[in-house]
């Protein structure tokens, strides 16, 4: 077996072990930058509509660039890591992260905010799987759980204030400041990292480009494919082209990872039941509930015509409580198995989606949201901790850089395809035409986000009770 090892500069073990609180900031916050930028545009989505004349495929494309760079790009940034030093890595996605959010905020046409956000995921893709990485091999395996599921209240808080942060900035000054802010947490972060983090190597593997190719370009054929087929008609020749070339792709994809001597996706780590069920929970999970939250970010402000950031107040019941539960759900996951928190998570958010799907009409009272969002946000501060407890035990200390890379990119296809899917359905039905028109396309969409939770909720229900680290 390979050992991961830690070194300092000069490539010797260092001698005294940096403070766990500050290796968790070290990972932490620039972790959080990332995840708030998942969120932190959907509160401006309708102000961007408006300033940059941009179209609902527009829309799409300004979150779906960012994601699906960011799944791309990850698994090879973690098998870079592992080459060439993931501390190293680390801090260079933090630098091209910073550079990107400037791009975005000066962006005067919705393509140059598209390829700008395309590039911000790469950055991204950098710094969110080896963020967890780096922290499980700095903290004693007895505090990992601890610290993971602290980790995952940091990524809950990212997505808890990216609505309110957002709607606030577009309210207080303009929508290019939700992207400005990046600049200097990101700047204070990158010495801060540097410092704190020592640098760690995983199995040397080459770099598999022709998996890049064929997974990035599958992916990006048929997300293309399901965005456009409301509207250009799901039979038209670029459609249909999109969705079967991408299948094929993958199909490629899948093939030449069984042959090649260093694959991108090691086919071997779905053999293990834990990881391969993770992915599909995580899969289930990020199409559900990210693409149901594309369009409900929106709903109080196209429909009832709140102010961003009175929208992004009023979803605080449901993106708040993930920050809270995730850190309480790392520290019982040893004690309970990640099996019984992850599907009473997943439960919890198919019974929210449905509940809202319930009850959403033009003139619907908050507070008949609000329970349903708490109950959503319980649910997801369930999944994060324990979520990445099991891919971590799941995996050897070698291959725990690619168990977390693959699990951050199914998660990311899965927002990706879940926003492309769900917006594909509100088009089918609605449309930003008036405030009815709206609901009668978000109703249908959250029915089917819930469809897809609750298929994550069964596949939960076949994890390994309990798992134990694989040495």
């Amino acid at each position: 077996m390979t050992q991961t090892l830690e070194l300092d500069d000069a490539g010797v073990r260092p001698s005294k072990a940096k403070p766990v609180g500050a290796v968790i900031a070290a990972v932490g916050i620039p972790m959080f930058m990332v995840t708030l930028d998942n969120l932190v545009v959907t509160n401006a989505l309708p102000v961007i509509k408006t300033e940059l004349g941009a179209t609902l495929s527009d829309l799409q494309w300004f979150v779906n660039a960012y994601t699906l760079s960011f799944a791309s790009l990850l698994l090879t940034m973690s098998a870079l890591g592992d080459r060439i030093g993931r501390r190293r890595v680390f801090l260079a996605g933090i630098a091209l992260f910073v550079a990107a959010s400037a791009a975005c905020a000066m962006a005067t046409e919705p393509w140059m905010l598209i390829l700008a956000r395309a590039i911000q995921g790469a950055g991204g893709a950098a710094v969110m799987p080896l963020s967890l990485t780096l922290l499980a091999a700095a903290v004693p395996e007895k505090m990992r759980s601890a610290a993971i599921g602290i980790w995952g209240g940091i990524a809950g808080l990212g997505v808890a204030v990216g609505p309110v942060v957002g709607g606030a900035v577009v309210e207080g000054l303009n929508w290019q400041w939700i992207f400005w802010l990046n600049v200097p947490i990101g700047l204070l972060a990158l010495p801060f990292a540097a410092r704190m983090l020592v640098e760690s190597r995983g199995v040397a593997r080459k770099l598999d480009l022709v998996g890049l190719v064929l997974s990035a370009g599958g992916v990006l054929a048929v997300v293309w494919g399901v965005i456009h087929g409301a509207d250009d008609g799901w039979t038209s020749g670029p459609v249909l082209g999109g969705l079967i070339g991408g299948a094929i792709a993958l199909a490629l994809f899948v093939g030449w990872e069984s042959r090649v001597t260093d694959p991108m996706l090691p086919l071997h780590m779905f053999r293990s039941r834990g990881l391969s069920l993770s992915y599909l929970v995580s899969f289930g999970f990020s199409a559900g509930v990210f693409g149901s939250i594309f369009l409900l970010a929106q709903y109080f402000q196209v429909v009832q015509g709140y102010s961003p950031l009175a929208s992004g107040i009023r979803t605080l019941p449901w993106t708040l409580v993930p920050m809270l539960i995730a850190p309480l759900a790392g520290l019982v996951v040893d004690r309970v198995g990640p099996r019984v928190l992850i599907a009473a998570g997943q439960v919890s958010l198919a019974v929210s989606l449905a509940w809202m799907a319930l009850i959403t009409t033009v003139d619907a009272p908050y507070t008949a949201f609000v329970a349903p969002f708490v109950l959503g946000g319980i649910g997801m501060g369930l999944t994060f901790a324990p979520g990445s407890t099991i891919v971590m035990a799941s995996a050897s200390p070698a291959d725990q850089g690619m168990a977390s890379g693959i699990n951050s990119t199914v998660r990311e296809v899965g927002v990706a395809i879940g926003i492309a899917a769900l917006a594909s359905v509100f088009a089918s039905h609605g449309s930003y035409q008036d405030p009815q028109s709206y609901v009668d396309g978000l109703v249908p969409a959250v029915w089917v986000g819930a469809g897809l939770v609750a298929a994550a909720a069964v596949a939960a229900t076949l994890l390994p009770r309990k798992v134990t680290q694989v040495q």
